[in-house]
């Protein structure tokens, strides 16, 4: 076979070789990204129970109540006592309300934790709207510190129309807090008792 030849092969080999990395380089974005996108993704759409968090209060309320309970949870490793400071509501559908959780750090540290939520039955998330909840930023509690935190929320009145929720009666509000990451170099100076 005469260099020539060889030639096509080699141009072959090299567009193979490229479109393999753009492939393994595309792949890794798309890793980074799926996180926030399916965040997003379940906030717009309520999918699996995640809540809309809305800046308007509801327009109509009607007469039909629904009760709406709180689960109150703290991952493994977080010191924290976390609580929903009553177990229940019953709320007319559209009605504004304000809730109260409390949480204290019962470390001997400042601890920074971040709480995840969803609503269940899960077909109900998309009609669970928050206007103010502790849930959407970080909270620092020092040691001993406790700490009051409001939900104001209403259930869409839309909630009746649809056929997968015409019936739902009880809603369940979910929380559970994790630790925030500290930064690697906050963990490493604690570690080694130096100061960056």
């Amino acid at each position: 076979m005469s260099e020539e030849d060889r030639t096509p092969e080699k141009r072959n080999n090299g567009l193979i070789v490229a479109m393999c990395l753009f492939f393994v380089v595309g792949m890794t974005g798309m890793s980074f990204a799926a996180v926030p996108l399916y965040r997003i993704f379940c906030q717009v759409t309520g999918y699996n129970g995640t809540i809309s968090r809305t800046e308007q209060f509801s327009n109509t309320i009607l007469d039909k109540k629904i009760k709406v309970t709180f689960d109150a949870n703290t991952a493994p490793g977080l010191d924290w006592a976390f609580k929903a400071d009553q177990p229940s509501v019953s709320p007319r559908i559209g009605e504004t309300v304000q809730v109260s959780f409390t949480a204290t750090n019962t470390s001997d540290e400042p601890v920074t934790g971040q709480a995840i939520f969803n609503v269940t039955p899960l077909q109900a998330g998309a009609y669970f709207n928050k206007v103010e909840c502790f849930c959407f930023t970080e909270t620092e509690l020092q040691p001993g510190e406790t700490l009051d935190m409001p939900v104001v929320f209403f259930v869409d009145p839309a909630i009746i129309e649809a056929e997968e929720t015409k019936d739902i009666r009880v809603l369940t509000l979910s929380y559970t807090f994790f630790e925030h990451e500290r930064p690697v170099a906050a963990r490493v100076s604690e570690e080694s008792g130096s100061n960056i």
